[in-house]
């Protein structure tokens, strides 16, 4: 009773696949308060960066309120989903076809997917526990 039962018997390799799920979603990343990171972004932004999640960490101008670490956490689990480069090629690929679009930084910045999802739900307190897998790509053609 190797390995192989553990592949053949669906029932516990559902309960490790729903047990690796769960370790997924309860993921945080490292948030770091006080740094001047998004200060310096912010001049190459269109858009005045409070707060930016790249990779395991998130860094904050200030101190963060429960929803801009919500937000973050969603662009984390965005991330995460995506080998963290998946995510951050297909955020560059939205915001350069929302330029296009639009013509406007800032608009091209609001309409991409992976932001869409997470101002949606950032004011949602259970939204992270009950996020599908995902979810982002429902608003691609949103």
């Amino acid at each position: 009773m190797g390995p192989l039962f553990l592949l053949r018997n669906s029932y516990v390799y559902s309960f490790i696949g729903r047990k690796r799920m769960l370790n997924l979603k309860s993921r945080k990343p490292w948030f770091i308060e006080n740094s001047r990171i998004p200060v310096w972004l912010s001049h190459l932004a269109p858009i005045n960066i409070w707060a930016i999640s790249f990779g395991l960490w998130v860094w904050c101008r200030g101190v963060m309120s429960e929803e801009t670490r919500r937000h973050e956490t969603i662009h984390y689990q965005q991330q995460l989903e995506l080998l963290f480069v998946g995510q951050w090629l297909l955020y560059g690929l939205f915001w350069l076809v929302g330029m296009i679009r639009y013509r406007d930084g800032a608009k091209a910045y609001y309409e991409n997917p992976f932001e869409r999802e997470a101002y949606r739900h950032d004011k949602d307190e259970g939204y992270l526990a009950t996020r599908p897998r995902y979810a982002w790509a429902f608003y691609v053609f949103e």
